[in-house]
């Protein structure tokens, strides 16, 4: 069997039985996915006509869908499958784990095995004193539990005024109600409720494409410091608890941080009582070419990382939040007799999820994913940056393989196309059609592809964006929503 839009041969788990697709019923499937899945982020305006795409099989970077039909995987499922799809040694060590300990509660000290281990595992890699790991299922209650806990460590210093959070405009933080709250994407609030001031509240976040003509990168971060002082001051140093921001800013348009941004503000924190949360739930576990980006690719050490995603390269939910030594040594004081602390879920440190993370990680470090990031992280670049030559490609940015084109209707201004041309949907299925999967986000389209991809990959997923890009460009000028470049 020959994948007719690659050209070169399918993966033997496919080729050995190329009849297995004839499984699926794909008109079943999509109708009763129609009819009862309620997705993530789904645009209802369009979903009883088209539906989804019903995925099947996968392997490395690829993925397959119902049909048989092969895409290469740039969006990494939600930026989150690192060590690729396939891997027989993370569901071995799933299934070997469920036969011997599916689930155990870890209320009331008891413990698993891969749970311990994990733990031990993951602070040991973590920058700094970061040696202690809560784990949950996501990103979102993974930051919900560094709320939590930041508010409690400070109601056990006596310092009950210190509550408000600072987050950015345009940063995210999750989709439950309050990591959903400390999200600064304003589409993303549209018509939803949202916990806001005195609890939340927020400062602009880096963008070095819209800033301020003129302005330099270096000035554009004095800016941006002297913003965040002059709001906690305005707030008052006594109530403000935490500053929650993420490393390089992932579904707010991979926004990269101007030169001494990050140190700067993490020395503001400091200055002010103010704890830093690194919200790695993106830029851990390779995807910018290390472990943990804080403190390997920024030089800021965290009181608090929120991680998810790539800790178990998306095999299975698992999220940590990892504490610094001085947070854990208020917070694990007896407050009274019998009084315990309070927080946790069913599935915290689930056995099984915590065997793929450990897996995983086997793999991280035999096969040096991280290395071979920072050797490859460079050439998708390069290779991406290419695409500025394109009329509509505004900018390039983001660092290894956590990267987004920006599409504009005019480069000289950087006016936006409308919202209703869909700018990113367009490139986005443009390139569904030649077996290429990349993600939109309004004017964005953002790719955090699997972190084993190989050059010759890289060059075909590039020169078929390029494609996708031009056919758009060609479709726009033909229905007179652009006049072209």
């Amino acid at each position: 069997m020959t994948d007719t839009v690659f050209g070169d041969s399918v993966p033997a788990v496919v080729q050995s039985a190329p009849s297995r697709f004839d499984a699926y019923d794909t008109a079943d499937l999509w109708r009763k996915d129609v009819d009862h899945y309620i997705h993530p982020f789904t645009d209802f305006a369009v979903w009883d006509s088209e539906g989804a795409l019903v995925m099947a099989e996968s392997e490395g970077a690829y993925v397959y869908d119902s049909d048989g039909k092969r895409y290469l995987d740039a969006q990494g499922g939600l930026w989150c499958v690192n060590a690729g799809y396939g891997r027989a040694e993370i569901a071995d060590a799933m299934a070997e784990q469920a036969r011997r300990l599916a689930y155990y509660s870890p209320f009331t000290n008891t413990t698993s095995v891969p749970g311990a281990t994990l733990a031990h595992k993951l602070t040991s890699l973590a920058p700094g004193n970061l040696n202690h790991a809560f784990f949950g299922l996501s990103g979102s209650d993974a930051n919900d539990t560094a709320v939590r806990i930041i508010h409690f460590y400070f109601n056990r210093l006596g310092q009950t005024n210190k509550k408000t959070i600072i987050t950015r405009v345009n940063g995210y933080h999750g989709s439950s109600y309050l990591a959903m709250s400390l999200t600064g994407v304003a589409y993303d609030h549209i018509g939803f409720d949202i916990i806001g001031e005195p609890l939340i509240t927020r400062v602009e976040g880096p963008d070095l494409y819209r800033r301020s003509e003129g302005m330099t990168p270096e000035e554009y971060t004095d800016h941006l410091v002297a913003e965040f002082r002059a709001k906690v001051e305005a707030l008052g140093p006594d109530s403000v608890a935490a500053f929650f921001a993420e490393p390089i800013m992932g579904a707010g348009g991979v926004l990269v941080p101007p030169p001494g941004y990050l140190p700067r503000m993490r020395e503001a924190c400091r200055e002010y009582g103010i704890l830093y949360v690194s919200d790695e739930v993106v830029t851990a576990f390779g995807r910018l070419g290390h472990f943990f980006a804080s403190q390997d690719v920024f030089g800021i050490q965290p009181d608090i990382i929120s991680t998810a995603k790539g800790l178990t390269s998306g095999y299975a939910p698992l999220s940590a939040s990892l504490l610094s030594d001085d947070i854990y040594e208020v917070i694990s004081v007896p407050q009274a007799p019998g009084a315990e602390f309070a927080h946790g879920y069913t599935y915290s440190g689930h056995p099984v999820s915590c065997a793929a993370a450990l897996a995983n990680i086997e793999i991280f470090e035999r096969e040096d994913i991280c290395g071979h990031v920072r050797t490859a992280g460079p050439y998708f670049e390069e290779r991406l940056h290419s695409l500025a030559d394109l009329p509509i490609v505004g900018d390039v940015r983001g660092k290894c393989f956590m990267m987004c084109l920006e599409n504009v209707a005019d480069k000289a201004t950087k006016e936006m196309f409308p919202p209703e041309v869909e700018i990113g949907r367009r490139i986005s299925d443009a390139c569904d059609a030649r077996g290429l999967l990349v993600r939109p986000i309004g004017r964005f389209n953002v790719l955090s592809p699997p972190l084993v991809l190989t050059t010759e990959q890289i060059d075909w997923l590039v020169d078929t964006l390029r494609a996708g890009i031009e056919e758009v460009m060609a479709g726009l000028e033909r229905e007179g929503l652009w006049s072209g470049g």
